[in-house]
């Protein structure tokens, strides 16, 4: 009897491995922050590293992605991380949301809420485990951007819309 449910295990196993979620793999980058926003090259590379992954249009897959139903966990990840923040649509949105989002990522760094811990669990990502002096560059670049929408934009534009 064991041997029947291993084996139908084994089948299901198998076959799961044939539905596979899409990638997150798009170059286009019309809509990018950096096409706006001013991103140094230390910045850039922190949220390349850190961020992107899941707060992006372009994913970098680790080898276990292959391998459902951990492939469907990580897409379900990424579709939620940019459901929240998406670097690669950011200028899509309105200028009052994209100081929030600003905000927001100042807030998460701070309370080290991002990069998610089970983004880092093991020493897997290990190059996206953010020192304090890597925290404070993302910190200080997102506080400076939304100097640069005060300085830019009229403060009443800058408000997030109340919701109703």
């Amino acid at each position: 009897m064991l041997k029947k449910v291993l084996i139908g295990l084994l089948i299901i196993f198998v076959a799961i491995q044939f539905i596979r979620p899409a990638k997150n793999n798009s170059n286009d980058l019309s809509h990018d922050i950096s096409k706006v926003y001013e991103v140094p090259g230390e910045v850039d590379h922190l949220l390349k590293v850190s961020c992107n992954d899941c707060h992006s249009n372009k994913t970098v897959y680790p080898w276990y992605a292959e391998i459902q139903p951990v492939g469907w966990w990580l897409d379900n990840h990424i579709e939620v991380g940019k459901g929240h923040l998406n670097f690669s649509e950011f200028t899509k949105l309105p200028i009052a949301i994209q100081n929030h989002k600003f905000e927001e990522t100042i807030e998460m760094v701070e309370e080290k809420a991002m990069p998610l811990e089970d983004y880092t669990y093991f020493g897997l990502h290990p190059e996206a485990d953010l020192s304090e002096q890597d925290r404070k560059l993302i910190i200080d670049w997102a506080k400076a951007q939304m100097q640069y929408l005060e300085n830019t934009y009229p403060a009443d534009s800058l408000v997030m819309p109340k919701r109703r």
